[in-house]
């Protein structure tokens, strides 16, 4: 099985480490990742932006995919659906879990707040792509 690191990532997607993406665990049961609040994340009433939330999300997912996939093979988000619940008006993590496991990998992610309530809940397609040969 694929083991990663949190500098593996930043080094492989390097948007992650732009982004602020913190590990606290990678596992191919989970991923853990934190973001912490900040205003050029934020939008109007000091919130998270959704799209920093999504950047969030969509990394722990291919991170997750990843480790559950084919060896050799890059993940690539073929679809993600996001259900905004709350504001996250404070630092937020991210755990990312398989739901099922294959070329195409779904994923779910959960973001939490500081307080720990549910602010965001996405659900993604990862698909395994195979380099290609020459």
């Amino acid at each position: 099985m694929l083991t990663l690191e949190a500098e593996d990532v930043y080094a492989l997607a390097p948007y992650a480490k732009t982004l602020g993406v913190v590990f606290e665990e990678i596992t191919g049961a989970s991923v853990q990742a934190r973001l912490e609040h900040d205003l050029s994340l934020s939008t109007v009433g000091g919130g998270l932006h959704g799209g920093a939330l999504m950047g969030l999300a969509d990394v722990c997912a291919a991170v997750c995919a990843a480790l559950n996939g084919p060896a050799g093979a890059a993940p690539a988000t073929v679809e993600s659906s996001t259900h905004f619940l709350r504001p996250a008006r404070t630092s937020v993590i991210a755990t990312a879990r398989p739901l099922r496991l294959g070329r195409n990998t779904v994923v779910e992610v959960d973001i939490h707040d500081a307080e720990g309530e549910l602010c965001v809940r996405v659900t993604q397609v990862v698909t395994a792509v195979k380099p290609k040969t020459a």
